[in-house]
């Protein structure tokens, strides 16, 4: 683990446990989100008598199933960011702003525990 200039061990421990919590619920969320994907999927190829036939029932099946694939989509994306912070973590970079290095608040991490900007640098970032 690389040397952290602005956290030391017990507060990167403490941000690790939160990140790695918060990816195993939003990998458990994912998984639920294939599974509906997969049924809907079986379901619209008539592997069940449950499937609805009428235009309207088969409009707001397809617009379920989108709303699921967009939610899968951006539980994703989250975990692929979440991994980026326990990347920092491990290589001493988490905490250290990436546009100035400097310290990214404890109080900022604990609310957006995957920033990568302080406050000062996150509105030119935008």
């Amino acid at each position: 683990m690389g040397k952290n200039p602005y956290y030391d061990a017990k507060q990167l421990e403490t941000f690790r446990k939160r990140l790695e919590a918060k990816r195993d619920e939003a990998l458990e969320e994912l998984a639920y989100c294939r599974k509906e994907l997969e049924e809907g999927l079986s379901q619209a190829s008539g592997d069940s008598s449950t499937y609805s036939f009428h235009m309207a029932d088969q409009g707001t099946d397809a617009q379920e199933r989108e709303k699921t694939f967009m939610f899968a989509s951006r539980q994703g994306k989250f975990i692929q960011t979440v991994e980026g912070a326990l990347e920092r973590i491990a290589d001493g970079s988490y905490g250290v702003c990436s546009s100035c290095g400097g310290q990214i608040s404890e109080y900022r991490l604990k609310v957006v525990p995957t920033a990568k900007l302080c406050i000062k640098c996150k509105p030119e970032s935008e």
